[in-house]
């Protein structure tokens, strides 16, 4: 009897000892899921996006430069040798046409003024003589040829005259200085000009004039993306500089000849430059669809995938503190989506932001949980 009662009584302190072993491994977990919830701060600069079933489509990204729309760019160099006494504009500045931009000492008035003045002498005495060659021409004493030759020398010296007077409009002349002129409305590409530079006739450009509503972004096709690449094929335009914003557009024009330093074609973009975000010089980024496949999966975010030894994962978002770390395996990807399979549902709500910091503070806590 006596040996009965003490193994009943080592039963009941077993099963009291495994009551309180539970209530001990679920009193941890209750603190472990506590500790998984997200603070009112980092919930501010996260962002939710749901699970979405969408057709598999998959992109290219080919690198790229904006460049200016040389239908609309005016290269400027000088016409007269002298000396630069001031500048009056800054590269990337808008400058409207007639717009004063440098002074320049040159001797060139002068000898523009003489010119026009020894053209115009010119002009008179062959007049003069066209009028004496009609009147001898209406009597048949000159010929035909003779008034064809009369008037040929009128109009060449009027013409002479014209393109020197359009010349010296670029210019307003004050003793030996002259202005250098805006030739047309736009922004300011290029400037190599400075106080006390000398400039030569036909020289070096001095400055480049564009007007940027729209401008062209040059993309760097190479022979591997070469079939998938086609004129009127719609593209998205990115750039470091806005990396939130897209451009869309579509190839207007794919060259025919590969580039001898660069070895790819060059295909044209050209976009309407709607708040001026796209200048010259910019690289970009230029995505293209590509391969759409007649199935669909799940897609989320880019930025809603984590990789961590060999796996992705995507933390997945119920409440603010209950939140699950699930595997998944991607299937394809383009510029806006990652299309995965896995322990995933429709309509599920991943972390789209700062998803490795949050990982990263679950794996730590269900790692020391373990401990």
């Amino acid at each position: 009897m006596r040996m009965n009662t003490t193994k009943y009584i080592a039963i009941i302190y077993l099963s009291g000892l495994v009551v309180l072993t539970g209530c001990k491994d679920q009193k941890q977990t209750d603190e472990v899921e506590k500790n998984y919830c997200i603070s009112k701060e980092l919930k501010k600069d996260i962002k939710l996006a749901k699970a979405e079933m969408l057709p598999i489509e998959e992109s290219i990204t080919l690198t790229g430069e904006v460049e200016s729309n040389s239908d609309k760019t005016v290269p400027f160099v000088s016409l007269v040798d002298g000396i630069v006494t001031d500048t009056y504009f800054s590269l990337g500045d808008y400058v409207k046409k007639g717009q004063a931009l440098a002074s320049v000492k040159s001797t060139a008035v002068n000898e523009m003024q003489d010119d026009t003045q020894t053209l115009q002498a010119q002009l008179a005495v062959a007049k003069r003589k066209l009028s004496s060659v009609e009147a001898m021409y209406k009597d048949d004493i000159a010929s035909q040829k003779d008034l064809q030759e009369a008037r040929a020398e009128v109009t060449i010296l009027q013409s002479n005259i014209s393109k020197t007077q359009k010349n010296m409009q670029l210019y307003s002349a004050g003793g030996s200085t002259i202005q250098i002129k805006a030739p047309a409305d736009g922004y300011v590409i290029s400037k190599n000009i400075s106080k006390g530079m000398p400039v030569t006739a036909g020289g070096d450009q001095l400055f480049t004039i564009s007007n940027l509503d729209k401008v062209w972004v040059m993309a760097n096709v190479y022979a591997t993306n070469m079939r998938h690449v086609y004129v009127d094929q719609p593209v998205v335009v990115k750039t470091l500089a806005y990396p939130d914003d897209s451009f869309s557009g579509k190839i207007n024009n794919i060259s025919q000849v590969f580039n001898e330093n660069e070895r790819v074609l060059k295909a044209k973009i050209i976009m309407d430059n709607n708040g001026m975000k796209l200048r010259p010089g910019m690289s970009a980024d230029v995505v293209l669809p590509v391969n759409s496949q007649n199935k669909s999966a799940l897609a989320i975010p880019a930025k809603a995938l984590v990789f961590d030894n060999n796996q992705s994962y995507v933390v997945v978002y119920k409440k603010d503190c209950e939140l699950e770390i699930r595997p998944v395996t991607e299937i394809a990807s383009n510029s806006q989506y990652i299309y995965v399979e896995g322990n995933l549902k429709q309509g599920e709500n991943v972390i789209a932001s700062n998803g490795l910091l949050i990982y990263e503070n679950l794996k730590n806590q269900l790692n020391n949980s373990k401990k």
